[in-house]
């Protein structure tokens, strides 16, 4: 089970948000009710005027080496499954997301 999708131009990326953990972290990834995955990522951080949002944009960008500007939120801003895209080498990326 997968939780993106690799296009030449990057990837669409499903994630999981857990808030106010003890430490930012991918967790693994998890089966959605729609049999699909989602990356399950734990964020310091509380759901308090889009802040574990900003923290989520700035970890998946360390992560994946690439900057903050190519990643998107796409949707789910206030939920806890959100749809993130990320613009680079699809295939690297794809990669890098595996390696998490």
């Amino acid at each position: 089970m997968q939780a993106w999708s690799v296009d030449p131009d990057g990837v669409t990326l499903a994630v999981k948000v857990t808030p106010r953990a003890s430490r930012t972290e991918v967790v693994g990834v998890q089966p959605q009710p729609d049999g699909r995955g989602a990356l399950a990522i734990r964020v310091a951080s509380p759901p308090v005027d889009g802040a574990a949002n900003e923290v989520l944009v700035v970890f998946l960008a360390k992560a994946l080496g690439v900057p903050k500007s190519a990643v998107t939120l796409r949707s789910g801003a206030t939920g806890r499954v959100k749809i993130f895209r990320i613009e680079g080498d699809g295939v690297r990326l794809g990669e890098k997301l595996a390696s998490l």
